[in-house]
């Protein structure tokens, strides 16, 4: 009986990474695409430096992160559907969240079409927000390539495919070396050239991974073409998807705002250097455990969908232990690094002594973010987006930024201190999602996920067989 739990156990940890992996590298990937042209843009002077970075921030927070939540209510819908058998309300609710997206990106680009007069009212430099306006206006066909991108991402992983979305990933991020190169440079555009480039590097994305799906025998059950039936239900679809956007911009959100109070500090220029470094780092290290709660998010919602609860229980010990021992290796490799790597940001070395302080801070907080992120994966696979939004709400608002403001402004410490308010978010965000986690009747989960996917009939009109838990 124990060699046959030893070997689910290691068949459960070879599912999970063999998701994880290209689900890191698929958004590693794409973060690349916008960091590249950042990089380009470098070369052009400070004034587009500047101006590039504060549009790429802007466009994510009102933007990039606001669809990529919405798109994670396929997490729970597709996944749940395949795990049922109901392979053609894949398609569905993929029809479904791009007709969403697509709207939403309309509304947001009307935002970015006014990005400078935003930042003018928010303070920021006149010059510095003329130049990101035209970098955010010029990246709009950015928004519906990346809303249909998320999508199609979502309609492909819920199906365990991943490995094409690694390669036509990789292989728009190679492509958009010579196109960024080509239009900042050569074409005379400048950094407008730059944000072209990152719409047609998506844009190219989209098209070959629609053209896999399209062609690809391993769709041919999911996919069967557009359908009216995708127009239905949309109500029901937003209330799974604007729980599941608030849940992560909310999050994401308080990132930026700790930043913004970092220029509130004595010494400002410094405070937010060092703290721009530390989200930087944080950031690229969200990727991994951001693999893992994809992963444990399609396991999740394929078990629950079959109607096998003992499974989602394996998965979700299974996933805590990864991220447990992840997270302690790569806190204990930024510790180490903690002296050295500022060198990589700044040759000032103020900054670089700053960041070697906030490094093992930084570390904590990576560490706990792993197991948040996830037991969030848990949480999208099972549908607890609204809960989830609630968590993230109390822990970033109600308990986050007042501590980050009394520990910087009322006992003086400054930078350590708004990113000691981000550690007791997370402390009591992953003590809520444990409790939430730990509490549940799986078998119960596996019941509501059988009356969800069975809401719909299959395309004669015949209810299908609902799993036996």
């Amino acid at each position: 009986m124990r060699a046959i739990k030893r070997k689910e156990i290691v068949e459960e940890v070879k599912k999970q990474l063999w998701l994880a992996g290209p689900l890191f590298s698929v958004g590693l990937l794409h973060y690349s695409i916008q960091a590249i042209s950042v990089m380009f843009v470098g070369h052009l002077g400070e004034l587009a430096l500047s101006g590039a970075s504060l549009a790429t921030s802007f466009a994510s927070v009102t933007g990039f992160n606001f669809l990529m939540g919405l798109g994670c209510a396929l997490d729970t819908l597709c996944g749940q559907s395949f795990g049922a058998m109901q392979f053609h309300m894949l398609g569905i609710h993929t029809q479904r969240a791009m007709f969403i997206l697509l709207l939403t990106s309309a509304f947001l680009s009307i935002i970015w079409a006014n990005t400078k007069p935003i930042l003018i009212v928010m303070h920021q430099n006149s010059e510095i927000s003329k130049e990101a306006g035209v970098y955010a206006t010029s990246m709009i066909p950015c928004l519906f390539a990346y809303g249909l991108l998320q999508c199609l991402i979502k309609f492909l992983q819920t199906q365990n495919i991943v490995f094409p979305m690694v390669l036509s990933s990789g292989i728009s991020a190679l492509i958009h070396i010579p196109v960024c190169w080509i239009l900042v440079f050569k074409s005379g555009l400048g950094s407008k050239g730059a944000a072209i480039a990152n719409s047609i590097s998506y844009w190219i994305n989209v098209l070959l991974m629609a053209l896999y799906i399209k062609f690809s025998s391993s769709c041919k059950e999911t996919w069967t073409g557009f359908s009216k039936e995708a127009l239905h239900n949309l109500a029901e679809f937003l209330k799974i998807a604007i729980p599941s956007a608030l849940m992560l911009c909310l999050k994401v959100w308080s990132f930026e705002l700790i930043i913004i109070l970092s220029g509130l500090l004595p010494n400002p220029q410094l405070e937010t250097s060092a703290l721009s470094i530390c989200q930087n780092t944080f950031g690229l290290l969200w990727m991994i455990p951001f693999g893992l709660g994809a992963a444990v998010s399609i396991r999740v919602s394929n078990e629950l969908g079959a109607g096998k609860p003992k499974a989602v229980r394996l998965a979700v010990r299974v996933v805590l232990v990864m991220a447990i021992t992840e997270g302690m290796l790569v806190g204990l490799l930024m510790i180490l690094l903690r002296n050295i790597w500022g060198h990589v940001y700044s040759h000032e070395q103020e900054v670089v002594k700053y960041v070697a302080v906030m490094m093992p801070i930084v570390a904590l907080s990576s560490f706990l973010d792993g197991i948040q992120g996830v037991l969030s994966g848990v949480a999208r696979g099972c549908g607890w987006q609204k809960i989830a939004a609630y968590v993230n709400l109390g822990s970033f608002y109600l308990v986050g930024a007042p501590c980050a403001v009394l520990f910087a402004f009322f006992f003086h410490m400054k930078g350590k201190g708004l990113w000691l308010g981000l550690i007791c978010a997370f402390i009591v965000q992953v003590i809520l999602f444990l409790v939430i986690t730990i509490n549940s009747n799986w078998e119960k989960e596996a019941e509501k996920a059988a009356e969800r996917v069975h809401d719909s009939k299959n395309p004669s009109g015949e209810d299908i067989e609902r799993p036996k838990c």
